[in-house]
């Protein structure tokens, strides 16, 4: 494991960093959430064919460019720096992962070319009504159904199943948890939610005797569906730190240029404290999710048994870090921080949803202490 990155690796984050400073600024973000899709399709369209970011971290043998968890977790960084509208999340970093790792050649076969050059959407449905993101939580059900299953559930807080042109079902099978795959309209109805973040799309998805195809290995697909909620939580933890990134670089450069009492307020002794607070809470952060993203790239190469316990650290650490140094954003800039001219409130919306999104901070605390005995 390396907490380093190579020379590839970082011209890869400052290409995206250009990309998205020209075409993600402050003011494309206010107008895409206000929008009807929720994202700029032309942008998602140079994503994939000019930077080939939705089939970064997918297999080459489907299009894509054959990176991992690593390259991903750089890509989500700068967009959550950027607070980019778009479901590259959903598409990419959850259901394209899930797909990715099922070891199922049919499905990755069918969907990933999809995926991987931008034409097809996809989102991952795991929690419920009353549930985390747990599969203990699924009630969902799955029953054989001629060649195919039909499934019957609610599923909540799915990350742009609104619009996903394929959705990914955890429902239960008489054998275990299990995934599928749901195309099309039939038995399904979706529903938009009303988010704290209006950056990010949410929705409620009915299932009504959904036809569905089975993805990923026979039998009880728990161990493989814990790793897959596993890469997501790294992923998000990944995002959370370039937005927390974000906040601290806003509050940097207001203390150097807001004059109070004759003199930059970056000289009182208490905003030196809360930037240098939210430095070392922000390198901190980094350091657990670079590290869960090596864990993760070397889960997926067959090794990497301490992922459990990387993302539990990761999940728990970047969602608190990323909330506190949005609160303490606003605080630093004071009056114009609260209002919605600022992009202070995006960030700390942003940072809250996302806190709660894969589990609270202390669901992943108490996991955690579970997987190390304590």
């Amino acid at each position: 494991m390396t907490l380093t990155f190579t020379d590839e690796q970082e011209e890869l984050r400052a290409s995206v960093r250009r990309f998205l400073a020209d075409k993600s600024p402050s003011e494309a973000v206010r107008r895409w959430m206000e929008s009807e899709e929720g994202h700029d399709p032309a942008v998602w369209r140079q994503m994939a064919e000019q930077l080939g970011l939705q089939g970064l971290a997918l297999p080459e043998e489907y299009g894509g460019a054959g990176y991992g968890p690593v390259e991903l977790g750089i890509v989500l960084e700068e967009m959550g720096r950027a607070l980019l509208p778009a479901p590259f999340l959903s598409s990419v970093a959850l259901a394209g992962q899930a797909l990715a790792v099922s070891g199922d050649d049919a499905a990755k076969q069918r969907w990933l070319p999809g995926i991987v050059d931008g034409t097809r959407t996809a989102a991952l449905a795991v929690s419920e009504e009353g549930s985390s993101w747990t599969l203990e939580g699924v009630r969902t059900t799955a029953t054989p159904k001629g060649e195919g299953w039909a499934l019957e559930g609610t599923k909540t807080f799915v990350i742009d199943g609104g619009s996903a042109d394929l959705l990914l079902v955890v429902a239960r099978t008489d054998e275990g948890p299990a995934l599928f795959a749901v195309e099309g309209a039939d038995g399904v109805s979706r529903s938009p939610l009303t988010a704290l973040d209006p950056t990010r799309r949410l929705a409620h998805v009915t299932l009504e005797a959904a036809p569905a195809v089975r993805v990923g290995p026979a039998g009880d697909q728990a161990g493989y569906l814990r790793d897959v909620l596993d890469l997501a939580i790294v992923a998000l933890a990944a995002e959370q730190v370039g937005a927390a990134q974000a906040c601290l670089d806003l509050s940097v450069e207001y203390a150097k240029i807001r004059v109070q009492f004759g003199r930059p307020i970056g000289s009182f002794q208490a905003i030196k404290h809360k930037c240098a607070d939210m430095l070392l809470e922000v390198e901190s952060a980094k350091s657990a999710v670079y590290n869960a993203a090596s864990v993760a790239a070397e889960r997926i190469a067959g090794a990497g048994e301490e992922l459990p316990i990387a993302a539990a650290l990761a999940g728990a650490y970047c969602s608190t870090t990323a909330v506190h140094a949005a609160k303490e954003t606003v605080q630093i800039h004071g009056g114009i921080g609260y209002t919605w001219e600022h992009d202070a409130h995006l960030y700390l919306k942003r940072a809250k949803s996302s806190e709660l999104l894969f589990g609270a901070p202390a669901a992943h605390r108490a996991r955690l202490a579970t997987l190390v005995g304590i």
